[in-house]
């Protein structure tokens, strides 16, 4: 074919006249000539329509029907028709105005001037890389940092060097997100760009390095997407940002070997923290355990003094509320006691001073014998 509908117009670049090019000055290139193509078309036929070729003769209203049919088709295709690929979304403009979308597959529209076809690739997904060089052939880094781009000022006041990716799509399901991409924005890749290094530079700017390499990538990547989704949205870009992504977060190569020295010793410091607390942690339920054992020991034994002091008391009382009823008696039964108390575990001799004899009994230990004492006691308690 030789007009290609690539861009959204119904001819070669979407902007251009019929015949390949767009309405030009005076100094402009000239459109081909009708007459000739059609001179072109009518020799080839005379070869394969019967009687004609080198006949002399003039051509039948056949051939010239025939031609006519063909010119017709071939303008209508290519003038009159457009083709919108599966990842995109044809736009028509109708003198300059939105007047229509066009799904994926053959579509009819007007000639330029009169309508204008876009057709942006609303399904893919782009990608934009910030802090490396990226091989445009492949889609990837290329392996050499730009510092202009990489190197930023955190919270605390220290640099880092931060590559990152950044995917967006066009937001062709919100309402009029194709118009605005098309319309609103001159270099759409440049401005994700510019949004995704402003943005990310802010997040950092209030984020000190020590959570920047450690456990706030994700949190980074989070708040810096949202930024530009915000940013974006207020320019009325028609743009989806996807995802970010963070490539490198490390410190500036002049201070690397530093810094890592300080991480190290970071990690040493947390490191012995952990061990005194876990050394804490220990020692200390031991000593409130010991603490409270000691506590509840004294305890007790202050309960069973008082509990002592007060069974004695009351039983002093109970004695002497007997002793007020019977004295006497009661005398005499604390005399009993008292006598038990003392010569209940001594050895005892019986004198009888009556008599002339020499008063001594022989004494028959029968305690002993109640105990179940051995018979050896038996013999020497009977020979005293």
């Amino acid at each position: 074919m030789p007009w290609s509908n690539q861009t959204g117009g119904g001819w070669k670049g979407g902007n251009g006249g019929p015949w390949g090019q767009g309405p030009r000055g005076s100094g402009g290139a000239q459109p081909p000539d009708l007459e000739e193509l059609l001179r072109r078309s009518q020799d080839r036929l005379k070869r394969v329509l019967p009687g004609g070729g080198g006949t002399g003769r003039g051509m039948s209203p056949v051939a010239i029907i025939a031609i006519i049919a063909i010119v017709v088709a071939f303008v209508a295709y290519n003038f009159f028709t457009f083709r919108v690929e599966p990842e995109e979304l044809g736009v028509v403009l109708r003198f300059g105005e939105i007047n229509r979308k066009a799904e994926p597959g053959l579509n009819i529209r007007l000639p330029y001037p009169i309508e204008r076809v876009y057709t942006p690739k609303v399904t893919r997904v782009n990608r934009v890389t910030i802090g490396q060089l990226v091989d445009d052939r492949i889609g990837a880094a290329a392996g050499r940092d730009v510092p202009e781009e990489s190197l930023m000022l955190t919270g605390d006041e220290n640099i880092v060097d931060i590559d990152f990716s950044v995917f967006w799509v066009i937001n062709f399901t919100a309402p009029e997100g194709t118009e605005n991409y098309l319309f609103n924005i001159e270099d759409p890749e440049g401005t994700v760009k510019a949004v995704a290094e402003s943005a990310m530079r802010e997040v950092v700017g209030r984020s000190n390095i020590q959570p920047l390499l450690t456990q706030a990538r994700q949190i980074t990547e989070t708040d810096v997407q949202e930024l530009m989704q915000q940013t974006l949205d207020t320019y009325r870009a028609g743009i989806l940002i996807n995802q970010v992504q963070l490539l490198k977060v490390d410190p500036p190569a002049d201070v690397i070997a530093s810094f890592r020295d300080v991480q190290a010793a970071r990690a040493d410091q947390e490191r012995l923290q952990n061990e005194a607390q876990t050394y804490a942690n220990r020692v200390v339920p031991e000593a409130r355990g010991q603490a409270s054992q000691i506590t509840e020991a004294a305890n007790a034994y202050r309960d069973r003094t008082i509990a002592e002091s007060e069974g004695e008391a009351d039983r002093f009382v109970k004695v002497y509320d007997a002793y007020r009823l019977a004295p006497d008696v009661s005398r005499k039964r604390i005399y009993l006691e008292t006598m038990e108390s003392i010569l209940g575990g001594m050895d005892k001799i019986i004198l009888d001073e009556r008599g002339g004899s020499s008063g001594v009994v022989p004494y028959l230990p029968l305690d002993a014998l109640t105990r179940g004492t051995s018979p050896d006691s038996s013999n020497q308690g009977g020979r005293q």
